[in-house]
């Protein structure tokens, strides 16, 4: 690439797709001869990396189809704002990240006002789980999918989607996540704290915490006195410590992610929300047990899954690693006999320890996954504009 200023519009609606922007942007501007300059929307990776947010993109964390309804009005305003930024901003090249309800959105309204403007995205649809038929209207608006999980771009393939590669997921380059994996290696079960991570949602959160409080009592009263921590996100700890207040037995809520890593490498076991923290745990081989509810409708809607587990690991090893349970099946008890079972020399231990190995073997790449995908933005940019770049 020649030294040409490169203008990248970004749209990142969640933290994990923040810290995946992030991650490529830091690895554009290294690649990249000349200056990146980037507007769209972003939280604190982003914005560490030069954008300025058109709006707080905690607005986009929302869960539930009940939810969604109820901010309909406000997300089709987002909606609208962000691709009108973009296409006034006349960008080189358009970076979805992940959230496909709003970003994917966006994408038709700028490609249909700016035909040739190369559109990349980051983090591909779960096209594998539902709505299948969402692979190939991407054709439209979609020019290159950069997947995190390595079965996905055959699923794409089979589905007649955008052209997919597997470019890693950052996880698996993660220095606080490899250093934990470090101070975990050959180490005992026993005498640990049991981790609680109900998710950063404030739905997710409200809906799982009673079980989480159910599972600790279950626990303190069947072994006697037991240490729990419970990592969040700053923007949720007043919840967080709300929900905990009446608690019999407290949780060490701690904040922020350097302190979430120090409490996986203390961790015997974690019961947690099921969703991308099931894979960091995994990769960090903390034993886990993923726990969800849902709204109403989303139960009425669940005969339109597809696949057969909720766990990615258990997507990438295909086969049972992690144990679910979901909605009316969650139950504290439940949950507190696995995180026995979790937190001692057992078979059950053995099990997931040798169905992580498996998964961090599948997940591995030759280059880091910022690296890679940075370079396939710049590829598919370069083709649509070859006589720019």
């Amino acid at each position: 690439m020649n030294g040409t200023p490169l203008k990248v519009a970004v749209i990142a609606g969640e933290v994990s797709g923040d810290l995946l922007g992030a991650d490529l942007i830091a690895a554009l501007k290294r690649i990249h001869a000349g200056p990146v300059e980037l507007v769209g929307v972003g939280g604190e990776g982003l914005q560490a990396e030069g954008l300025r947010s058109l709006f707080d993109f905690s607005e986009l964390s929302i869960m539930g189809i009940t939810q969604v309804l109820s901010r309909l009005p406000r997300l089709f305003s987002l909606i609208r704002k962000t691709a009108a930024a973009i296409v006034a901003a006349r960008p080189d090249v358009l970076l979805i990240i992940d959230s496909p309800d709003f970003t994917h959105r966006v994408a038709k309204r700028v490609r249909t006002a700016l035909p040739d403007l190369p559109v990349v995205n980051y983090v591909c649809p779960s096209v594998w789980a539902w709505k299948e038929y969402r692979a190939t209207r991407m054709l439209a608006y979609v020019d290159h999918v950069l997947a995190v999980l390595p079965f996905e771009p055959a699923t794409m393939r089979v589905l007649g989607g955008p052209a997919t590669t597997y470019v890693g997921h950052r996880l698996t380059a993660d220095p606080a996540l490899l250093e934990t994996r470090r101070l975990r290696a050959g180490r005992q079960p026993g005498n640990g704290a049991i981790l609680l991570l109900p998710g950063s949602r404030s739905s997710e959160i409200k809906k799982l915490m009673p079980y989480f409080e159910a599972a600790t009592n279950e626990l303190v009263a069947r072994n006697g006195p037991m240490r729990f921590i419970l990592p969040t996100v700053t923007h949720k700890q007043a919840l967080v410590r709300e929900m905990t207040a009446g608690w019999a037995v407290k949780p060490e809520i701690v904040i922020g992610a350097q302190a979430k890593w120090k409490a996986f490498a203390e961790a015997d076991a974690a019961m947690a929300a099921s969703g991308t923290v099931i894979l960091e745990l995994a990769l960090a081989e903390v034993p886990v047990v993923s726990a969800y509810k849902v709204d109403w409708i989303m139960r009425m809607l669940t005969s339109g899954i597809k696949t057969w587990t909720g766990a990615l690991p258990n997507l990438i090893a295909d086969y049972a690693i992690v144990p679910e349970y979901l909605n009316d099946v969650v139950r504290g008890a439940s949950l507190a006999r696995w995180m026995e079972r979790l937190s001692a020399d057992t078979s059950q231990l053995k099990a997931m320890t040798e169905g992580y190995e498996l998964v961090w073997q599948r997940m591995q790449t030759e280059k880091p996954p910022g690296e890679h995908a940075a370079e396939i933005l710049l590829a598919v940019l370069k083709k649509k504009k070859p006589g720019r770049f």
